[in-house]
């Protein structure tokens, strides 16, 4: 009988693995974070935006220096925190299949096969050897920085939004208001579209007033799709408000996650 799991002895080669890199660590990298459920991509060996993230947040629930980069601690770490059955996971990389390799999870009921494997498998040969630098490329577009699932309205509205939210804020709170949108549009609170959360009557300030229509800059466009590849800095907040400006007291009851800038986000 197949085991579930398997700790491998030796893990990683010595190098620091960094986004755009490709290759056999980069895919023990993301089958070890997507193990103990912090990477929800496709295992495919393209270090892109969806793996950064998912080391980040790793790297900060376990109390590392926060880089993005799976140097000698970080992959001790990780390797010690998660396992990484290494034949099986290439297996279904080089067998074409769609599959999951999160822990507590049987196998056999993680890997939906497809028909088209023998593409696939042509498209993984770039993945093959290791790179540290540069670009990564590969033919089925997976290491493209837009991600999936969303439109190039959704994005461009939540640039909008963004850019009329919180325009003056830091990064990481103009991060943190794309990812509130996002949170809204995954609850049964609200409605499941970007438009339909972001045009909710009272909900942002910025349609209210009229500023969701001022033209965005590359800040707030990097930073949409900073949260739409897994980036969130409010720990899944669905509500913020401007303590300075704020006159519901309503909003004061929400119970308070973090302040980012001069935004207080709630749950």
């Amino acid at each position: 009988m197949q085991p579930i799991y398997n700790k491998d002895v030796f893990a990683f080669s010595n190098q620091v693995i960094q986004k755009g890199a490709t290759g056999d660590d980069v895919i023990e990298l993301q089958a070890r974070l997507q193990n103990i459920g912090y990477y929800h991509g496709q295992i495919d060996g393209v270090f892109g935006w969806g793996t950064y993230w998912a080391l980040r947040n790793f790297q900060e629930s376990y109390g590392l220096p926060i880089d993005g980069l799976a140097g000698t601690t970080t992959k001790q770490k990780l390797t010690k925190a998660s396992n990484f059955n290494k034949s099986w996971v290439h297996q279904q990389i080089n067998s074409g299949n769609k599959f999951t390799y999160y822990q507590g999870t049987p196998l056999e009921h993680q890997v939906k096969k497809t028909s088209t494997g023998s593409s696939n498998k042509t498209n993984k040969t770039s993945a093959n050897k290791n790179t540290s630098s540069g670009t990564a490329t590969s033919t089925s577009g997976k290491a493209a920085n837009i991600p999936t699932g969303f439109s190039d309205s959704d994005i461009n509205l939540m640039a909008n939004a963004v850019y009329g939210e919180s325009r003056g804020e830091p990064y990481e709170g103009q991060v943190a208001v794309a990812a509130v949108i996002l949170n809204r549009v995954q609850s049964a609170s609200f409605p499941n579209t970007v438009s339909g959360v972001i045009f909710q009557p009272g909900a942002f300030t910025a349609v209210a007033d009229g500023q969701i229509w001022l033209t965005p800059n590359d800040t707030a466009k990097r930073a949409v799709i900073d949260a739409m590849n897994g980036w969130d800095p409010t720990g899944e907040a669905e509500y913020y408000f401007n303590p300075e400006t704020a006159t519901s007291a309503w909003i004061w009851s929400r119970p308070q996650i973090k302040q980012i800038g001069k935004h207080i986000f709630c749950r």
